[in-house]
């Protein structure tokens, strides 16, 4: 694997005629099955397009997924949505829990299939797409509980704990079908950055035990293709220095570069994942913009531990333009390349999995 290998954070562009037919499925005018099927072909499209982009870390975009959350609300047992249709990408504003969430078997009595959300057979169905190296991601505990009223749980970081034990033996089953390099998705943190304890201790519940190479990511949000929040990534460190994660990935296209005195200051030894194209605007960076960001990181990280993606999801970007941009951050990442000594990496980025005890 080259240095700087680039990626994508997890979405990738929705085409119109998708977000119609799921919002057909959701009003129940075409079925279950059919929807599959497209979902595949939408798929196989998306990975195509991030192979001939020259993408060294693919996804499969994240086209199954209605939003960010109810594509995981929907299959938690325990959570009650008591109305489910709906139109694709609005949300399940009414989704609950009026007790406590059903206890998982230990990880010894080998997986639950009621219990299951389907994350390995999402992977395992990419896996058969393509012979690149494959990045999943999944939202994370902290997240997902912003959009649950609860009224089972006295201490409201119990649910966030209790989710990320779900997501925890979700995360071993992917282990187990072959993943390599999980991403849990935090874009509710940095509108509660007073809870950031919270979700890093949550975050390594979901973590501890599997031993894969573990992203980070945390945004100030991509709903409707703007920010829900803004500010800096001062209220993430210390904190994230005691998430058992391999890697950070944060957005600095469209907040600019300032940050990255944060991974200095406090001593960030880990892999950065590097946000250097802004999701939120359709205009397409040219290849000199992206290699001149990730110049200026290359200051405060080394090359061996920068890896390169967009800022967020490209899901609200027309596909063309989701081309453009991916090619565009390919040939930027490929200018700096060019430019640095040394032998190219033997592999994906793995440091030691920090996932816990793996035995």
């Amino acid at each position: 694997m080259v240095l700087l290998p680039t990626t994508v954070v997890g979405s990738y562009s929705v085409p119109e005629w998708l977000e119609r037919l799921k919002t057909e499925y959701y009003q129940r005018r075409i079925s279950a099955q059919h929807l599959a099927e497209i979902h595949e072909v939408a798929i196989k499209a998306a990975v195509k397009d991030q192979e001939l982009a020259g993408i060294d870390i693919v996804s499969d975009g994240e086209l199954r997924r209605d939003n960010d959350v109810d594509y995981f609300l929907a299959r938690i047992p325990g959570v009650h949505i008591p109305q489910r249709a709906k139109t694709d990408y609005f949300d399940y504003y009414e989704a609950e829990v009026t007790r406590p969430l059903p206890e998982l078997p230990e990880p010894s009595d080998g997986p639950d299939p009621s219990t299951r959300l389907g994350l390995a057979d999402d992977f395992l169905f990419t896996r058969q797409l393509t012979e690149m190296p494959i990045k999943f991601s999944f939202t994370g505990p902290f997240s997902l509980s912003r959009r649950i009223r609860d009224g089972a749980y006295e201490e409201p970081g119990d649910l966030v704990r209790a989710l990320a034990r779900r997501l925890n033996a979700e995360a071993r089953e992917l282990a187990a079908a072959g993943a390599d390099l999980l991403q849990i998705d935090e874009p509710f943190l940095a509108g509660y950055p007073e809870q950031v304890d919270l979700a890093v201790e949550a975050v390594n519940l979901v973590t501890e035990g599997v031993p894969v190479t573990w992203a980070l990511h945390v945004c100030y949000g991509n709903r409707y293709a703007r920010p829900s929040w803004e500010g800096h990534y001062d209220f993430l460190f210390p904190a994230v220095k005691a998430a058992r994660v391999d890697q950070i990935v944060l957005e600095f296209a469209r907040k600019g570069l300032d940050d990255l005195r944060l991974i200095r200051q406090h001593g960030w030894d880990k892999w950065l994942g590097l946000g250097v194209i802004d999701v939120k605007s359709s205009e397409v960076e040219p290849a000199e913009l992206v290699a001149s960001r990730i110049r200026r990181a290359l200051e405060y990280v080394p090359a061996g531990r920068l890896m390169i993606n967009p800022d967020c999801g490209l899901r609200h970007l027309a596909p063309e333009v989701a081309r453009q941009k991916l090619r565009a951050m390919v040939a930027g990442a490929a200018l700096v390349r060019a430019e640095l000594p040394g032998p190219e990496s033997p592999q994906i980025p793995r440091p030691e999995p920090q996932g816990g005890d793996t035995t």
